[in-house]
């Protein structure tokens, strides 16, 4: 990827290409179907998502809002920015080795994101205790915050299997 691209991250058109030091992710083919309310239609007019690991192995994610996203007028509804950090961040616990499902999601918006836009999403598996993993993360363009989160996920535990 050349330097000029590096430099514009925050393109109004829907490039998805990551950063130099990224490395492509496919997250469909790690966790399966389950990604298809978010990611699920790569050239739909709602969301469009690419993935990656940087080279700490965090999950990063490039998003584009598009106009069926919208909730005020010209700019991505608070609720389309929650399920892209509840997507990106449960999946971050994933491809960090955990099998989990979301127990709690705390989503602070921080300023308003235009549609049309292309965004990054940065994550971070801050703590790992018994059951619980706590993910950190933040959807963002240069130096502007949309929206951080905070993810508690629950690891799965395997179904108990009654042989008679």
């Amino acid at each position: 990827m050349d330097k000029t691209h590096a430099n514009s991250t925050c393109s109004n058109r829907p490039d998805l290409r990551g950063e130099i030091n990224w490395i492509p992710f496919d997250a469909a083919a790690f966790v399966g179907s389950s990604l298809r309310f978010v990611s699920g239609d790569p050239e739909g007019n709602r969301f469009r998502v690419s993935y990656y690991l940087d080279s700490t192995q965090h999950l990063k994610a490039k998003v584009w809002f598009g106009p069926e996203t919208e909730g005020p007028p010209g700019h991505a509804h608070g609720g389309a920015m929650a399920a892209v950090v509840d997507e990106v961040l449960g999946l971050a616990a994933w491809a960090a080795g955990y099998s989990i499902v979301v127990g709690n999601l705390s989503v602070s918006f921080r300023n308003m994101l235009p549609l049309h836009k292309v965004v990054s999403v940065e994550t971070k598996v801050v703590s790992a205790e018994g059951r619980k993993i706590m993910v950190h993360g933040r959807i963002y363009c240069e130096k502007t915050t949309y929206a951080v989160g905070e993810c508690l996920c629950i690891t799965i535990q395997p179904k108990n299997i009654n042989i008679r």
